[in-house]
């Protein structure tokens, strides 16, 4: 069914929203709702259903095409695919337009590496022999004049899923007769040592194959859930924001240079995205459900906080595999906000993913209502165009941890385009939401758990941010905490970092009440930098610690 544009469809400008008693406020721009049926009948993807459009940003379509040969979702939002049927390649899809994920790395040979994830005794030249035969098929045997195979892409993902995350796993490798016995006879520590730095280098061995005999110079390089934070869905709170971007404890070490003090290594060099992996667990009305999206989130800042990379999460409208509701597709409001919400923390783009979907017969509204959200954020395109600035008030970790509306702004000259979504509220539920850049605020009011996508002109925003002068710190010298008192609520992004005398980072939070404090219990007793900085101005205070 076509679009039906009812009476106040289109841009609004100039439309009232209701904010409060006796209070009214002009919201310049809202990103209309199309009025559509969303799919009723299974094996169907309705694209005439919306205009057609484009974002400033890379949106992977890996879902289900349904023998469509026009390109469809390149006309709708998308800026690859990865199932090119027939006719469309030329035509329809060009090479620019074209994504692939190799699922090949490390299967089908019955390696250790595969069988029992472990990086000893591979035979790497059978590996290297599967992979050249891929990179033959996939390039169709074209070669440069450097002799190098041409593949005709932009975009190569690489799903690898064989390490053993944690030490515990690591360490039951031990009891296995394939293990090699010289490193069986090692200690508990020097095995973990060494597991780690092999698994690296031979992760690194399949990418750096690939760039030495293909041709990547214009194709971008990730790897499947291979990011620089790893987490389950439940244990985002078990850690502080300030521990989840600044202890290397809670750093994948995959993606640890040699010393396992920083980001780094091999493995992490040969990567030029970081794609975590950003599935859904819970439906409602389970009361885990609710977080879904401060998880979402939570991916993106993370791994933000840790590299200077793109961050481009994956994510698919089921519910992840290994729970009780696969293979439900996610709820419509959870699909349109996964098509929002990401850009405005700082995503790069995002993986649209689906599982091979041949034999199936499912009703996919839920492509309909990621479209819908795609569409919805196009209406603002502009606002990530050019020079911008993110507003990022809370960290997703801790609106999962309190249970709060999220809302994230993005800014450009006077305007704020404001995402925000309630997903704690019940169906109807009204939410009154205060919004602020520097010295503008305004509250807007939510319904139940739909997506709130509107622009504000903020006029001329000046600064009345106090002095870093008035920032108070005591005690000093401490031996277990700092307390950082403020002369006012910081109104701009304001930053704290500890730095040791060696000028590393120790610790890190945002501040965002008058008094803000840092544990440094853990830390040992010597001089230490703390530094208090935002957009405009920035403090540092020598620090003295005890013990």
């Amino acid at each position: 069914m076509r679009i039906r544009f009812g009476v106040l469809a289109g841009w609004l400008l100039g439309f009232w929203l209701w904010l409060g008693p006796c209070q009214y406020v002009v919201a310049q721009q809202c990103a209309e709702r199309l009025t559509f049926t969303p799919v009723s009948q299974p094996s169907r993807i309705e694209w005439d259903k919306f205009p057609d459009f484009t974002l400033p940003f890379p949106v992977i379509y890996s879902g289900p095409r349904l023998g469509d040969t026009n390109g469809s979702p390149l006309r709708h939002g998308f800026s690859h695919v990865d199932q090119i049927n027939q006719g469309e390649f030329g035509r329809v899809v060009q090479a620019q337009q074209r994504a692939i994920v190799y699922y090949g790395t490390a299967y089908g040979l019955n390696q250790p590496w595969e069988s029992i994830e472990s990086p000893w005794a591979n035979d790497l030249n059978a590996y290297r022999a599967k992979w050249n035969q891929w990179l033959l098929e996939v390039s169709g045997g074209t070669k440069n004049a450097a002799g190098k195979y041409v593949i005709q892409a932009s975009r190569l993902t690489i799903d690898i899923e064989r390490i053993a995350e944690t030490s515990s796993r690591i360490l039951r490798l031990k009891q296995d007769a394939r293990v090699p016995a010289i490193y069986r006879s090692l200690s508990d520590v020097e095995f973990v040592a060494a597991y780690k730095k092999a698994i690296r280098n031979l992760y690194a061995e399949s990418l750096r194959y690939l760039r030495e005999n293909a041709d990547l110079s214009t194709l971008t390089i990730s790897s499947y859930a291979d990011t620089p934070i790893l987490n389950t869905y439940l244990n985002v709170p078990g850690n502080s924001w300030s521990d989840w971007t600044t202890s290397l404890n809670v750093v994948n070490y995959l993606l640890k240079d040699s010393t396992e003090q920083m980001v780094g290594g091999p493995f992490y060099a040969q990567l030029d995205v970081l794609s975590p992996s950003a599935y859904y667990f819970y439906d409602y009305p389970n009361p885990l459900a609710k977080d879904y999206l401060a998880y979402l989130l939570f991916h993106v800042e993370v791994n933000r906080a840790w590299s200077n990379k793109p961050v481009v999460p994956w994510v698919w409208l089921r519910y992840h595999n290994s729970t009780s509701f696969y293979p439900n597709f996610v709820q419509p409001f959870m699909a349109e906000a996964t098509a929002i919400f990401p850009f405005f923390s700082g995503a790069a783009g995002l993986w649209l993913w689906d599982e091979n979907y041949a034999g199936r017969s499912d009703v996919l509204a839920a492509y309909e209502h990621f479209t819908h959200g795609l569409y919805r954020l196009s209406r603002f395109a502009d606002m990530f165009q050019g020079q911008h600035e993110l507003v990022i008030e809370t960290p997703a970790r801790d609106l999962m941890d309190k249970q709060l509306p999220v809302w994230r702004g993005v800014t450009k000259g006077n305007s704020i385009l404001i995402a925000a979504q309630n997903p704690y509220a019940a169906e109807g539920q009204k939410t009154s939401l205060p919004v602020r850049y520097k010295t503008w605020q305004q509250t807007i009011e939510l319904t139940g758990r739909e997506v709130f996508l509107c622009k504000f002109d903020m006029g001329t925003v000046t600064m009345t941010e106090p002095s870093l002068d008035d920032v108070r710190v005591s005690p000093n010298p401490t031996a277990s905490e700092l307390t950082i008192s403020f002369a006012q609520i910081p109104t701009i992004a304001t930053e704290i970092t500890l730095l040791n005398a060696a000028g590393r980072v120790v610790g890190r939070k945002l501040a965002t009440t008058i008094q803000e404090t840092l544990n440094v219990a853990t830390q040992p007793a010597g001089v230490y930098f703390l530094r208090i900085s935002n957009a405009s101005a920035s403090q540092t205070k020598k620090i003295f610690i005890t013990r």
